[in-house]
């Protein structure tokens, strides 16, 4: 297997480590949104350390292509995040993590539109295939069990459109700066924007538990900052559309975390599921030369 596609799976695998964080701190007290926006301001930050002690000049951007990271932060982050909330509250969760892992398609649309990427009868193949594995880890087949609103399919779908729009802002953003400058102003572009809305300064009372700050800085870390850097960096030398597909490890990671770590039951039917989405994984990869885009691993 490639390397960059092997950053690309280890970052999604990360991602899929947050439900440990989420559950710890939803125990605590913390809203949905409220995790979504510490998780925002954590990674900034450490973004921003990060980038000053090693490289600062990468903390430089040109205010005109701010709108690369009103993409990835805004645009997607944010976004996916508002939709993905809203349509748990309309549908079941298994119905939105469904909807979610639509991503990949829109990938693939978005791609040929921006990138000229072609689309080829095995992605197609790869597509359908994640699509129906992730059907599978979340449980929703072969025992269907909840109904869909108008309101939780479009904000569903939106979602998937938003979780896609940081390969597809991110691969353009990748042109012309490094991996920490993107996912540095990704962070603090989301993390500003979703503050306002996130009632933390209600919630005050609950930052006295050091507890919370060892999970906050955990979620900031683990399935954030390191999971960007591997996905950003495996997606300088992969196609935006490989690369979601790719991605779609993270339901298995996150169902295999709660069967291990929760004692959550792992159903046969799942465990096909996980099969089937490491085999479309393995399936978009072949040799192919570097693009243009093609500028380097290099974090700094």
């Amino acid at each position: 297997m490639k390397w960059p596609y092997l950053w690309i799976a280890g970052g999604a695998a990360l991602w899929g480590t947050i439900g440990i964080f989420i559950k710890e701190l939803s125990s605590m007290g913390f809203t949905p949104i409220q995790i979504v926006v510490l998780r925002a301001l954590s990674a900034a930050v450490s973004f921003f350390i990060l980038t000053f002690f090693l490289n600062r000049s990468l903390l430089k951007i040109r205010i005109r292509d701010s709108y690369y990271f009103i993409g990835t932060g805004l645009l997607s982050i944010a976004f996916f995040n508002w939709c993905y909330f809203k349509s748990m509250e309309e549908v079941s969760l298994s119905v939105a993590a469904v909807l979610l892992y639509t991503a990949p398609a829109f990938v693939l649309i978005l791609s040929r539109i921006f990138f000229r990427d072609f689309i080829t009868k095995k992605k197609v193949a790869a597509l359908l295939v994640t699509f129906l594995g992730c059907v599978f880890v979340v449980g929703y087949l072969p025992a269907s069990n909840g109904g869909i609103t108008w309101t939780g399919l479009l904000t569903g779908l939106g979602s998937g459109l938003g979780y896609s729009l940081y390969s597809i802002f991110g691969k353009a953003a990748s042109a012309k700066y490094k991996t920490l400058t993107i996912t540095t102003y990704t962070f603090i572009f989301a993390g500003c924007a979703l503050f306002p809305i996130s009632g933390l300064s209600h919630s005050a009372h609950l930052f006295e538990d050091t507890r919370v700050w060892l999970y906050i800085i955990g979620l900031g870390i683990v399935p954030t900052v390191l999971a960007y850097i591997l996905y950003t960096v495996g997606l300088r030398q992969v196609e935006p559309s490989k690369a979601a597909i790719v991605a779609t490890v993270e339901p298995v990671v996150a169902t295999l975390a709660g069967f291990f770590l929760f004692q959550e039951k792992l159903t046969l039917w799942q465990c096909a599921g996980i099969l089937l989405v490491i085999f479309s994984a393995v399936l978009v990869q072949d040799k192919q030369k570097k693009t243009p885009l093609d500028n380097g691993a290099s974090l700094t």
